[in-house]
């Protein structure tokens, strides 16, 4: 969760940001308020959306993630549920670092009433997550041991986050139902790099 913060004691909109750890694949959805009427079927709409299986949900500890409800729902989803420790964000840290590179950098810190959350979810799921699965380039750690025995990770291959899916070996057998290889690639082809990225800086400024 980021929260978009606070002006004069009245609460701003709240982002929802999921990101695979494998493809880096993410989802980024908006509400007014962190409660169940508002969380639950955001947070279930945005699982969905991912292209493959979810097998486990690893969230920070609080309470709007860890409670009976949020627990129900993934039971149901047939997803296993961890959380971080207190005040470890090197526990969470791609997203972590996820939250300042897309949220706040598309978001920022400004004042955002939550009356506009839904045309903050609306730029979300319309163009900026498509973007930043099908035409942003990330880095993925190559490990290599050194002579002492110690890992040091390298970044030294970039793709977008589909690519780095489709890149896994046998990856159709992650996919969903109804998602192959060529629908991922034809969502791909839709539009340029650039094209898209014009798109999200268009709507943006909107």
């Amino acid at each position: 969760s980021v929260h978009q913060g606070d002006l004069d004691l009245e609460k701003e909109v709240y982002h929802i940001n999921l990101v695979d750890e494998v493809t880096q694949i993410e989802y980024v959805g908006c509400v007014e308020v962190i409660s169940e009427y508002f969380l639950l079927p955001l947070l279930e709409e945005l699982l969905k959306t991912f292209p493959f299986e979810i097998l486990g949900f690893h969230s920070d500890n609080g309470s709007e993630y860890i409670n009976h409800q949020v627990a129900d729902m993934l039971k149901k989803m047939l997803v296993e549920q961890t959380k971080s420790r207190s005040r470890r964000t090197n526990d969470n840290a791609l997203v972590e670092d996820k939250n300042g590179a897309i949220v706040r950098k598309y978001l920022g810190y400004s004042h955002i009433p939550k009356g506009h959350a839904k045309r903050i979810n609306h730029f979300y799921q319309e163009y900026l997550n498509p973007y930043l699965n099908n035409h942003r380039f990330c880095g993925f750690a190559t490990e290599y041991v050194d002579p002492n025995g110690k890992i040091k990770r390298k970044y030294e291959t970039y793709m977008t986050p589909i690519q780095r899916l489709l890149s896994l070996p046998e990856c159709e057998k992650y996919l969903k139902n109804g998602i192959t290889k060529v629908t991922l690639l034809l969502e791909t082809k839709r539009m340029s790099h650039l094209e898209a990225a014009k798109k999200v800086f268009v709507e943006r400024q909107k």
